[in-house]
């Protein structure tokens, strides 16, 4: 069924040397309450002319990045016994979720320099700035362990396949712990490293139901949901006790 989607994606666009056709298997990924993460399927097709000359081996780079944001990471050392901050540096550029998948060793597939102007790897799209020696690279480093460990941050290569040269599909799989906003897809179609091809979609990420009216709540009026959660706070324990002392006789 998936190969036949894509045929179809691929027949129904006009040849202009080679580009991505793509189809993803959801446009939307709502937050429910009982979210407990989501999987999207990106596949698609590689149009081409008839007449074009291949120069070099087939990359296929699928990034989907969250919302950027800003942050400090900070550094605890430990002295006189006990652990304090001694050193943060400012991240300017880290996307609240990070995923690159690659049909190959990415170095094998993308060249440096444009690793450098597009920023697709994972170490190049954070971008930290301070007063390490490293000009904030251990913190990013950091940082990439860190949300890796809560898969925010996924290097997945060999995890695009490829048949016959032209048709490809991936998964990505998104985490329980989300951030909302849109979520960019890019494709990249690269040729001996080069870029030849881009494509780029949106995918948005939004609270529906009582976990959106609760979040819109909290931003938009602190003061009354501040009160609302005083009352269920004193509600509760007030049950509580009601049913200790129930028990208790």
């Amino acid at each position: 069924m998936l190969r036949l989607l894509a045929l179809l994606i691929l027949i129904a666009v006009p040849a202009k040397a080679e580009e991505i056709v793509l189809g993803l298997s959801r446009d939307e990924v709502a937050i429910t309450a009982t979210f407990d993460g989501s999987d999207i399927l990106i596949f698609g097709a590689i149009n081409r002319d008839s007449g074009i000359v291949k120069d070099g081996d087939l990359g296929i780079i699928v990034t989907v990045a969250g919302p950027n944001e800003n942050l400090t990471v900070r550094r605890k050392d430990r002295r006189f016994g006990i652990w304090i901050n001694t050193e943060a540096v400012e991240v300017g550029i880290a996307p609240t979720f990070y995923a690159v998948a690659t049909n190959a060793p990415l170095a094998d597939i993308l060249t440096d320099h444009e690793d450098v102007n597009t920023r697709i790897s994972l170490n190049r799209a954070i971008h930290a700035i301070g007063p390490s020696q490293n000009g904030g690279r251990d913190f990013a480093d950091a940082l990439i362990r860190i949300r890796g460990n809560q898969a925010l941050y996924q290097a997945l290569e060999g995890a695009v396949q490829v048949e016959a040269d032209t048709l490809f599909h991936t998964n990505v799989t998104l985490p329980a712990n989300l951030t909302e906003g849109d979520y960019k897809a890019e494709i990249y179609l690269t040729r001996g490293g080069k870029i030849v091809d881009v494509y780029v979609a949106t995918i948005p990420v939004v609270k529906v139901g009582l976990e959106r009216w609760l979040y819109r709540l909290a931003h938009e009026n602190a003061f009354l949901y501040g009160l609302m959660s005083l009352a269920i706070a004193i509600a509760a324990g007030w049950c509580a006790s009601a049913v200790f002392t129930l028990f208790k006789r």
